[in-house]
């Protein structure tokens, strides 16, 4: 049998569109008419689709390894600054801390650390620099910029193994760090 044409009704009675395709008659049945089929898919239907779905994928979606590079952890949106103001030291001493790894050359699991640290250095800087007076933000939004510029150059660096660069970009992580912290 052949398609011969695919039209989409819509309805009101139906909350999913329903499909309509003509049949072409085989050589047979010539004087027969054209039959008409109807197909509709229902929310039971695509559900058990998208459910089936997410359990055959779940190694490929679910698997750690392969999402190292994401951090999938909720963020507040209430944080406050008080909060945003402690865990900012100990996050800046974690992203500091790649140093170890740098110099071991280990080069894949010092990108993991620098990503991890650096996403929740950058949350709470975020917030620190929204509670500050408008005439402090420029100067606050530059070092902020400056920083995670380098870290995302330093990560870059360190897919490409590239240690003299690798350096370089700690060490003005380094500055831009002790920048931040002294005027917050």
């Amino acid at each position: 049998m052949e398609l011969r044409s695919f039209i989409l009704q819509s309805t009101s009675t139906h909350l999913f569109p329903t499909f309509t395709c003509c049949v072409k008659p085989s050589f047979q049945s010539r004087k027969m008419n054209q039959k008409v089929f109807k197909l509709s898919i229902s929310r039971r239907m695509g559900l058990l689709a998208a459910v089936t779905s997410m359990l055959l994928a779940r190694e490929g979606i679910f698997n750690t390894e392969v999402a190292n590079g994401f951090d999938f952890g909720f963020v507040a949106p209430d944080q406050t600054t008080e909060e945003a103001g402690s865990g900012v030291r100990s996050h800046a001493q974690a992203l500091l801390q790649v140093k170890d790894l740098l110099e071991s050359e280990s080069w894949r699991e010092a990108q993991k650390a620098l990503r991890r640290s650096s996403a929740l250095l950058k949350k709470d800087i975020y917030t620190i620099i929204k509670s500050k007076p408008g005439s402090e933000r420029p100067q606050l939004r530059n070092l902020y910029s400056s920083l995670f510029n380098n870290v995302t150059r330093l990560d870059y660096a360190a897919r490409d193994k590239d240690a003299p660069q690798v350096w370089q970009y700690y060490n003005n992580i380094v500055v831009a760090v002790n920048d931040i912290l002294s005027r917050i």
